[in-house]
């Protein structure tokens, strides 16, 4: 089995996935997976930060910051979506994420569909 980044935070990350998309199910704007995954993280006591800003850096110059769904314990960015299906430019938004962030593993998850897509996204 493949070594897992941050495995115990990422196994309690999908339980709690798991359990909001099971509740929840499809149809609701992407805000109502991020707060009941907000509450469902707390319950389980695991820190996290809500629309977290994080600035991008070129060259020691700040171009820019953007705001992640939730970032779990400082390790985990979690890039929430509620679509009908994830494309190659949701990945490349994970992606991008990582790297402006400095941090290695975001998880992208799609509560839209009748099966809940989750997606590992590293960065070496």
């Amino acid at each position: 089995m493949a070594d897992i980044l941050h495995r115990k935070l990422s196994f309690d990350v999908i339980g709690c996935t798991q359990r909001v998309h099971s509740a929840l199910e499809p149809g609701f704007p992407e805000s109502v997976y991020q707060k009941a995954m907000g509450h469902e993280l707390a319950k389980a006591r695991v820190p996290f930060e809500t629309e977290k800003c994080l600035q991008v850096w070129y060259e020691k110059c700040l171009c820019g910051d953007f705001r992640v769904d939730l970032l779990v314990d400082g390790k985990i960015v979690l890039d929430l979506k509620a679509l009908d299906r994830l494309t190659d430019e949701h990945l490349a938004q994970a992606l991008s994420y990582l790297k402006a962030s400095g941090l290695q593993l975001a998880i992208l998850m799609n509560f839209g569909c009748a099966s809940l897509s989750l997606i590992h996204i590293s960065e070496p």
